[in-house]
């Protein structure tokens, strides 16, 4: 998928990038169903992009297989003013739209997906930035309830969502890792079927990123999140895996000249096999019998989705 990606970065290294001129060029290249929309927030705007991609036997066209959700999470894909050009936080980004970018490839190939895939993200080239421990973070000019709003899709049966983590010194890594399944306030043991899938994508072990219960709470609690990365999973019930990008020093989110395309492109081709065996239900995120006797034995964990207990 290095093609797609280097395409992808191209096209988003771009001051006046936007959604329509994302739309435009995939379209040309097989993807029929994208939707786009603008949102204002208080420090500018972005445009939210959706794209979904009908399997051979998914949901869309009248059968039972399940759909796949990927989210690209960022704040923007550029700094502007402040810094000149792509900015690592994009990475999340443009894996998301690579891996659409090689489904309409495939597509055009005649190769096609058992159920339907569903990959949203947004497209911000002049993001503002906002001070955080070890370094800098990429705000946004919308807030994270609309984010989760416009990215997370009922009919996501289970979502990877892919975020630039490079900004921490607690994963050493460069190239990426899969967090446990979270689910409902729950963070629930490691897929073993993700984590084969991440050992044939890599040719490595599996790598695994360490994430506490304040990741799995919304943001505007004023606790330490290490990033957004887990913030689709206080918007649905669904279960999610965080796809974490990596390095192994502390990066900041706003740095530019900081994207490595080799990481970028394994990470996209983790989440195009994901979405393959997904699909054929042949990939399972957790364990159906193992919840039923966490909800029996703890009952639910879901005020950990809200923002708590106000006085």
């Amino acid at each position: 998928m290095l093609k797609q990606v280097i395409e992808m970065i191209e096209l988003l290294d771009d001051s006046a990038v936007n959604g329509e001129k994302v739309k435009d060029f995939l379209t040309k290249r097989g993807l029929e169903d994208i939707s786009i929309k603008e949102i204002k927030g208080k420090t500018g705007k972005t445009d939210f992009i959706k794209i979904v991609i009908p399997g051979k036997n998914g949901k869309i066209k009248g059968g039972d297989c399940p759909t796949l959700g990927i989210i690209g999470r960022l704040g923007g894909i550029g700094a502007r003013p402040e810094r000149i050009g792509y900015v690592s936080d994009g990475d999340g980004a443009c894996a998301a739209l690579s891996c659409a970018l090689k489904l309409g490839d495939m597509k055009q190939k005649g190769d096609i997906l058992d159920g339907d895939v569903i990959i949203s993200t947004h497209i911000c080239p002049n993001a503002p930035t906002e001070p955080h421990d070890p370094v800098p973070f990429m705000g946004s000019p919308v807030d994270m309830q609309t984010m989760n709003k416009m990215e997370v899709d009922p009919s996501m049966d289970a979502i990877l969502t892919i975020d630039t983590t490079k900004g921490n010194r607690v994963f050493n890594h460069r190239g990426f890792a899969i967090t446990p399944t979270v689910k409902d306030g729950y963070i629930l043991r490691i897929s073993d079927d993700l984590v084969s899938i991440m050992e044939i994508a890599t040719g490595k072990p599996a790598q695994v990123l360490a994430i506490t219960t304040q990741d799995i709470t919304p943001y505007g609690n004023d606790l330490y999140h290490i990033n957004s990365l887990m913030q689709p999973c206080t918007a649905t019930s669904s279960p999610v895996v965080g796809v974490a990008i990596t390095t192994e020093t502390a990066v900041p989110g706003c740095a530019t000249g900081a994207s490595h395309e080799i990481d970028i492109e394994v990470t996209s081709r983790f989440a195009l096999e994901v979405a393959k065996s997904f699909g054929r239900n042949q990939c399972k995120f957790y364990d159906e019998q193992e919840w039923e006797r966490i909800i029996k034995l703890y009952g639910s964990m879901e005020h950990l989705k809200t923002l708590g207990r106000r006085n």
